[in-house]
Formats: C-alpha cells, structure tokens, sequence
C-alpha cells in the first residue's frame, strides 16, 4: 500500500509516492542507496532479455514511460515489502529495483503477472534479473533519496512496533493508543473495513467506532500500542484514501480506551467476536465472527496478512472507487439501481427524487412503484454513486417522513411499454442537462457532503439581493437562519433552520430561473455561517 498526493491509498501508478506529513518524517533512518543513472550506466548493468528467471529479490522492469520518476518505480514494489535500492537506466526506459526479500520479489512478480502493472497509462514489464543485487556508486539523487527515506519510515511500520524497534528520532510515545480520524471530501463512502485495512498496515487494530459529527464522518480507532497510533498518524494524516478525495485528518484522542457494545456497520471490537449486532440489525454470521477474530490474531505475525488484500467487506467500496480511479484489473462493482421505501405518496414526485439524489450522482431513471406509491427504484449512472447516495440519503427527512434507501435486487430499472399509461411515475432522465457529473474532473466530485442545513448557492446574477433570495427559500416553507455571499456575489451560503428544510429547499430550487439566463445551483456544504 502506498500513498499520494494526487492519488488515493487504492491507487496504483502515481506520479509521487508520499507527500505531507510522511515525506518529512524525524522518523526516517535512511538504510538504502537511491541512483537515476543516465544511459551510460548500462554498460555496468545490462538488461536481462529472460522473460522468466530463477527468483531473485532485484527485479527488471522495462518499457518505461520516458518520464516515468523513480517514485512511481518505487511505489510498484512497495506494497510488497521494503524497497531497499533502486537503479534507473534513463536511457533504455528501464530499471531494476531491489526488495530487501527474494519472498517479497515472488510475491510482486506472481501478482503482476495477472495483473498488468501501468505506469502512466502505459503497460510495463516486470521480471527476475540475473543480479542478485545491486552494487550502486554514491552518487545519490537528492529527490530519490528524500523519496527512499520516506519509504524506509512506512515500511519499519510493517510488523508490529514496540518502543524499542523506533529509531530515536521518532516522537517520544506518550500519546493515546487511541486516534480521532475525520474524512474530508468524502466522495465516496467509506467504510468500517476501508478504514481497518488502510489502519492495519501499522499494528494491530483492536477497535473501531465510526460516527457522524457536525455532518462529517468521523471515527475512533484503537491500536494495542501508542506507538502504533503515532506512526499510523506520521504516514496517514493529509492523504487521500481515493484519487482526490476522501483526505484523512488524524489527531490523537483524548480517550485510552474505546468501549464498543455492538459489532455492526458502524462499531466493532476485533477482541469480541462474541458481541451482538444490536440497532436492530442482523447478527454477525458466526463464521465471520469467527474470521474477525482469526484475523485479529494474524495481525500479530508480520507478513500473515497480504498487504494487497482487501477484506471481502471492503471489497465493494474499494472496488467501486477502483473503478472510477482505474486501478488495473479491477471493475466498478456494486448494483446501480436503489430501492427507497417510506416516501411520502401524496407529495413525491419522479423529479423530485431525480433533485436530491442528483446530489451523489447522475440519475438515470427513476421509478415510483404502482402498486406500492411509498417506494421507488432509482438508477444511477454506476455503483460508486448508488453507494454515495444510500451513504448519505438513508435515514434523512424528506417530505415529513424518514426515507429508506437500500440497494435494490433489480439490475435496471425499466420503462413501461410503448403507449401504456403509467401515469408519469417512470420517467427517463438519461439525457438530462442537470446531471452534476458528467465532466471528468468536475470539480462537482469534490464539493459532495451529506445533507446539511447550509446550503451553498451559485451562478447567482448580480441583479439578485441577499434578501431576494432569503425571501425565495423562505417560500419553500422553512426558516432562513443566516445568510452569507461570497467576495463576488455569485455564490452564497444560506442556512435553514433544520436540515429537513435544506432538503426541501434544494429540492424545490436547484435549477430556479433567476432571470438574465441564471438557473440557481443548490447543494449541501460543509460550512455553518
């Protein structure tokens, strides 16, 4: 696993490796040689031409990219296990690249032979060399170094830490076990095993409790030493679990100890498999009680656990981002279609529910049920949204009542037949102009939070006034609470006086004519005024 700025922690082929906090870890006891060769030191290390080769812990990767940095080289072995050197043949667009294991050079080499490593977009090579290590000069290249560096203080956090194995310039462990984690940009949702696959990297995780506070994800987490908490906060805190989003914030706790009643989506005590479900939900299989359990105890023996594996319950959410972020091999999963259940009949409306779950994603279809007109099937544009909106929408008010929103068992949602009447309650918003979604990169994907009583408002004509619009969202029938625009007049934030009201007013005037060709956009933030 690896880090980026620009990219996720389930991201491959990055452009830097680690950024923020880690690259300037105290933590670094720098144990390896980095050298960029230019094309003469090949003479010194010829390529290996054999595609298959007796194994060896240097490996051979050609076919790079011509601007391909050796961070991104390094990056390809480093969830595998410790990089220990690096040789860059610029000229010939290869490599070779040194694991301090010949099991962790297996290991990479089996798994990139059904997986096809990228770089950039480009397919590379990866192979056994006929050296058994690298013999480097000293000339060391500063980035490379700083970059190796960094590499050297995330993977001393591999196996189980205790005080004494932490160089000296570590930060003296006297903090809590117990980290406070919060999730900025959380674009897509995630979840209680995201986050103990991500933690786990660093020692065992003994506890987890997620929660929502002031409309931000949120959660605790409890390692078994204090020592581990202070190096998962040196390499995490300011990194994104997802390309360009999802960012980790990492303070220490105040509490030491986390005490967690129920194993659930929300909360779970890896030392108690034997806890109940509680909230009503249903009880943990046993053999999957069983397996958290077993897993607790793998944790303790370093290498047990593949550092690429991602617990099944994890695999959905990881998966769907995968696919929107394109990490090889891997599909968006998850259905696309919801079911919501508990509308209000005489109120709901195909556009309206178009409106609000246009929020997370781009709506395909929707369909309020016939002969059940409290329910509706609901078609997004992919999996990752269909999880993003049931994340955030399942359990909030609309219309008077509280909404359920669960994956449905249908794969799409149909239209009815040519010339039957269904009285409009399917309706086909494929081409609709007011999908949020549709430009990759827009910087829509960054602005999703869940539903809030802030409302930020934008392509506001400067013909408008603070009080016309105070008086437009005041008609939805709520209470406008606070108001405040931006420097230029064309964004605003606006605050309801419950995030009910929010719900309804984004609902009745997102897309409002404003006049001089201005339609109003509403969506949720993440700010109070």
């Amino acid at each position: 696993m690896y880090f980026s700025e620009s990219e996720g922690i389930f991201n491959r082929g990055s452009d830097e490796l680690l950024s923020g906090s880690v690259l300037n870890s105290p933590n670094s006891n720098m144990s390896s040689m980095v050298v960029t060769a230019n094309g003469n030191d090949s003479k010194k290390f010829k390529g290996d031409d054999k595609m298959d080769g007796v194994p060896s812990r240097v490996l051979h990767i050609r076919k790079l990219p011509g601007e391909v940095t050796e961070t991104e080289v390094i990056a390809l072995g480093l969830p595998f296990g410790k990089v220990t050197n690096i040789l860059m043949l610029k000229g010939k667009n290869q490599a070779f690249l040194e694991l301090a294991t010949e099991e962790a050079a297996v290991t990479m080499v089996n798994y990139y032979s059904a997986v096809t490593p990228h770089l950039r977009n480009q397919p590379i090579y990866i192979q056994y060399s006929n050296h058994k290590e690298l013999k480097t000069d000293n000339t060391l290249n500063q980035r490379a170094q700083a970059v190796l560096q960094a590499v050297t203080a995330v993977q001393t956090t591999n196996a189980p830490i205790s005080g004494t194995t932490v160089s000296e310039s570590a930060v003296t462990p006297a903090q809590s076990p117990v980290l406070r984690i919060i999730i900025d940009n959380m674009y897509y949702p995630v979840t209680l095993d995201v986050l103990h696959q991500i933690f786990s990297k660093f020692g065992a995780v003994l506890k987890i409790i997620t929660f929502t506070k002031n409309n931000q994800f949120q959660a605790l987490l409890q390692y078994g030493d204090p020592v581990n908490a202070q190096q998962a906060k040196l390499a995490l805190d300011g990194q994104n679990i997802y390309n360009a989003c999802c960012t980790l914030r990492i303070d220490f706790s105040k509490l030491v100890n986390l005490n967690v009643k129920y194993n659930n989506d929300k909360s779970r005590d890896y030392t108690r498999p034997d806890l109940p479900s509680g909230d009503g939900q249903p009880a943990l299989d046993p053999a999957i009680a069983a397996a958290f359990a077993k897993e607790t105890s793998l944790l303790a023996v370093p290498g047990a656990l593949s550092p690429l594996a991602i617990p099944n319950a994890a695999a959905a959410a990881a998966a769907a981002a995968a696919g929107r972020v394109g990490m090889p091999g891997v599909s968006a999963g998850g259905n696309t279609v919801l079911l919501v259940s508990n509308l209000n009949e005489e109120m709901v409306t195909p556009q309206s529910l178009f409106t609000l779950f246009g929020v997370y994603g781009d709506v395909q279809r929707v369909k309020i049920l016939y002969n059940k007109k409290d329910s509706a099937l609901i078609q997004m544009a992919d999996g990752n949204q269909s999880q993003l909106a049931m994340s955030h929408l399942n359990g909030q008010k609309m219309y008077g009542k509280i909404i359920r929103v669960t994956l449905s068992k249908h794969q799409t949602v149909q239209l009815p037949r040519e010339g039957l009447d269904d009285q409009g309650l399917t309706k086909d918003f494929g081409n609709s102009p007011l999908h949020r979604f549709k430009k990759p990169g827009s910087k829509n994907f960054q602005n999703i939070f869940p539903p809030s009583a802030t409302l930020h408002l934008s392509n506001i004509p400067p013909s408008v006034a603070e009080e016309d619009l105070r008086t437009l969202f005041a008609n939805t029938g709520g209470t406008v609470k606070a108001f405040k625009f931006f420097q230029d007049h064309k964004m605003a934030l606006l605050q309801m006086s419950t995030v009910e009201e929010a719900i309804q007013a984004l609902i009745d005037l997102h897309n409002y004519n404003l006049g001089e060709n201005h339609h109003l956009r509403v969506s949720f933030s993440k700010s109070t005024i």
